[in-house]
This record gives structure tokens, sequence and C-alpha cells, in this order.
């Protein structure tokens, strides 16, 4: 809508999680930097946890795109499934559910591992959105965990989840799963210096060159707003340029974004990102 106005090439701020749009945040880079080491070091298990709306899947489709061909990657977006039904989904994405006999997904997995580790390739499970995975899901990765050689273990397995991952993996029937995890990490909000920074970045991945866009006023009021989330900075600042464009403006300014936060309300309130606290700033 606002593209050709502001001579970008696509919009900046959708919410879809697009490594074109990727942002070198200090939380994001060093989460990353510890997944890549663990990952590289053969360590089992590695979590990484986050806030709704923080940048996790972004993080996570980040690190396929590093992993490079000496890696088996299997992604599992959504891994709310039964033990049989997450087994086979990993069986797909492997290539070889079509091996499978009387369902015994957890022996051609197995055998499929034995034959990567042959050829000295390493295998990656990641799985996103992992809170949702039912306990006797987690023991079946569990399962997977224990696949390993004498000497290397032959798959590694990273979860992506919200904080309420960690409440699921206190659960007493699962202890065993959590002494696995050799490597945990957490990611933080954005700060308010990064919060302008961010807002630049993806305005000039999206083909924006130009004086700054933004003011500084405005870059504040979408920290006070959002407290650093990503998924919310967008939400907030797509509509500003929306507003923006259409009163023939060109530059976002604090009551620009003061009145995009009035439009989306809703949408601000219902994030699980934001207190009692931030709620009562968005209504201010």
């Amino acid at each position: 809508m606002y593209e050709q106005y502001y001579g970008l090439t696509e919009k900046p701020f959708n919410l879809t999680p697009d490594t074109d749009f990727y942002y070198q945040s200090l939380t994001h880079q060093d989460a990353l930097n510890v997944l890549l080491l663990a990952i590289n070091s053969g360590d089992g298990f590695i979590k990484l946890t986050g806030e709704v709306g923080t940048g996790k899947t972004l993080l996570c489709r980040r690190l396929l795109d590093l992993l490079d061909e000496q890696f088996e990657t299997v992604y599992i977006p959504n891994p709310y499934m039964s033990c049989n039904e997450l087994l086979r989904a990993v069986a797909e994405e492997m290539g070889v559910e079509s091996e499978v006999r009387d369902g015994n997904y957890l022996s051609c997995i197995n055998q499929h591992l034995i034959e990567n580790a042959r050829q000295r390739r390493k295998t990656v499970i990641l799985l996103d959105e992992a809170q949702s995975l039912p306990v006797e899901s987690l023991e079946a990765i569990r399962l997977l965990s224990n696949l390993e050689t004498e000497k290397n273990k032959l798959v590694q397995i990273v979860l992506f989840g919200q904080p309420e991952l960690d409440v699921r993996l206190s659960d007493d029937r699962i202890r065993q799963l959590k002494q696995r995890i050799v490597h945990a990490c957490t990611l933080q909000q954005l700060d308010a210096v990064n919060v302008e920074r961010y807002v630049r970045h993806r305005l000039q991945a999206a083909g924006y060159y130009g004086p700054p866009l933004f003011s500084i006023s405005a870059c504040r009021k979408l920290y006070r707003l959002t407290r650093g989330v990503p998924r919310l900075i967008n939400l907030l600042c797509n509509k500003a340029m929306m507003l923006a464009y259409a009163s023939g403006d060109f530059y976002v300014s604090d009551k620009t974004i003061a009145k995009a936060a009035r439009d989306s309300r809703q949408n601000l309130a219902s994030s699980g990102s934001i207190t009692a606290g931030r709620r009562a700033a968005v209504t201010a």
C-alpha cells in the first residue's frame, strides 16, 4: 500500500519470520553463538526460551540457514502431536517414512541416523513452540536422544519455546530429559537503543534510503509501548506508516505512534509479552 510512497521494495514490518530482515541484536547474537557452539560440539540437548514475539522462530530459521551440508536438519514448526505423530513427522522430514515397518518409526529413524553417522553427517532436530509438546511426546524426544554410538550422539535436539517450556520440563515424569539439557539460553527484549536500530535496519532491508523515517521521539515512544518486543514493534510501525501515508505525512512522529497504538490497542493488550503496566501505557 505505502511501499511506492516510501520507495520500498517490500513492506518492512511484516509479522512473518523472514530471515532477510534478521536483526543481529546482542541478545540474538549471543543466543545464536551458543546454539552454533553447542551443535558443532556435538552436545545432545539444547534449549532456547523467550517471551512471545521476541524472535525465536526467526532465530531458528537463521540457524537453519547457517548449518551447511554436513548437517541434516529436521524442522518441526508445531510439535503439538502425540508420540507416534511426532516420530512420524520426524521420519517424513528425513524422507524415510516409506521405509517404516510395522509402525516402528523409532527403529527406522535410528537406522537413518546410523547411516548419517557413517557418512560423517550430523543430524539436528529443531522443535519450535516446544512448550506445546505433550508429556508423552517429550518422552519420545528423550528416546530419540538415547540414540548414540559408543562415542557420539547420533542426533542433536534443539527446543525453542516460551518460558512455559521450563514449567513443562519441571514435570517429574520427564526429569530425565531435563537433566540432559547441556546448554540453555534466553532471548531478551530489545533495549531502547536497539529499538531505534531495529527499525532502521528493517527499513533499509526493505530498500529505504534517506533520512531517518522515524523520529527519535517516535522510537522512544515505540520502546515505552512495546518494551522492545520485536513483534509488537512491527505491528505499531506498520500501522504508523499506514497512518502517515494516509494523512500525507512522510516522517513518523511520536504522535503517529501513539495513534497507531490506540488503533492497535486490542492487539497490544492481548499479547502475552505485555504486562498490566504496559497495557496501561497503551491506553495513556
